[in-house]
């Protein structure tokens, strides 16, 4: 059997309706010198046989968990199964065009690098996205590309690549990042710490089709986020993240005070009536009330990491 160059890793759970339109991108591919591994984190709604089904079609297999194990199990089982000597991490929500596979590939001709292609994030026309969702995903862009080249490390996410040996040599995914994000800040960092540089290339950027499309979806995983930083921060220490200190303007002083009353439910109620308030306000203070509830959640998983409790 052939030894393909690439093998794209692909964590989902609850991914049957998604899928599809990353395989239909996949098939496109302008090279055939890959293999898809779609790790299927307990199988909720039929994912194994939307794989199955696609197998016909494309080079893809399924490693299937009995039940949730969290994604950096997932990434992990997903690397341990591969057979290519490039691992290519995709999310199940990705829609990359044809040259995807190969530019990851020629990132890791020469050298032992991790590659970073950006999300260009397709969000629906919804009153989140018009007062929040475009323009924060428009400054998320900004800021990455300007990183210094020390510090995109901390970019490291859902498309992404690595040489098999490198992800091996680290230890793969960190298992104890359960909750939602930081386990891919967390693997960039001891990318970084290994002395394996981490770089942004703008060409591998891959359209994502954005699951955070309401305030109260995205104020959650801002929650989850912020939990599970703090588990970062007890492994690595708050110093390897180098962020500036807490403002004490109105602004910081409102945050602060708002995380003291985030929870799922209170972010469930609040989230709804911002969507539905947002679309009668001028756009800078409906801009305001979205960022009101990301912050404050982003800064209650902090402060009370126990608040998160579902998962993603």
């Amino acid at each position: 059997m052939r030894t393909p160059a690439a093998t794209v890793v692909v964590p989902t759970h609850a991914g049957a309706r998604r899928l599809p339109v990353l395989f239909q991108a996949l098939e496109s591919q302008d090279t055939d010198d890959f293999e898809v591994v779609v790790v299927v984190d307990g199988d909720a709604d039929g994912t194994a046989d939307v794989v199955a089904h696609w197998s016909a079609r494309l080079p893809v297999r399924s490693v299937v968990f009995a039940e949730n194990q969290g994604r950096s199990a997932a990434l992990n089982a997903g690397a341990a199964s591969a057979r290519g000597r490039v691992l290519i991490r995709a999310d199940d929500d990705l829609e990359p065009a044809p040259g995807y596979v190969s530019a990851h590939v020629r990132q890791h001709e020469e050298g032992e690098h991790g590659a970073i292609g950006l999300y260009l994030n397709s969000l629906p026309d919804t009153p989140y996205a018009r007062a929040y969702g475009m323009r924060a995903d428009a400054r998320f862009r900004e800021q990455a590309l300007a990183a210094p080249p020390d510090g995109q490390w901390r970019y490291w996410a859902g498309n992404v690549s690595v040489l098999r040996e490198v992800h091996e040599r680290i230890g793969g995914y960190d298992a104890r990042f359960r909750r939602y994000g930081w386990e891919d800040v967390d693997y960039g960092y001891r990318l970084h710490q290994a002395g394996i540089a981490v770089r942004i290339v703008p060409e591998l950027s891959a359209v994502h089709h954005v699951a955070a499309t309401t305030t109260t979806i995205r104020a959650l995983r801002a929650l989850h986020s912020g939990a599970a930083r703090e588990t970062f921060v007890g492994i690595h220490g708050a110093e390897a993240l180098s962020e500036p200190s807490k403002g004490t303007g109105t602004w910081d002083r409102l945050v602060r005070a708002s995380a003291a009353l985030v929870s799922e439910r209170t972010l469930s109620l609040y989230g709804p009536a911002v969507d539905l308030t947002g679309r009668f306000l001028p756009a800078r203070a409906a801009e305001k009330l979205v960022a009101l509830a990301v912050e404050s959640a982003g800064l209650a998983g902090i402060r009370y990491p126990e608040r998160a409790r579902s998962r993603f």
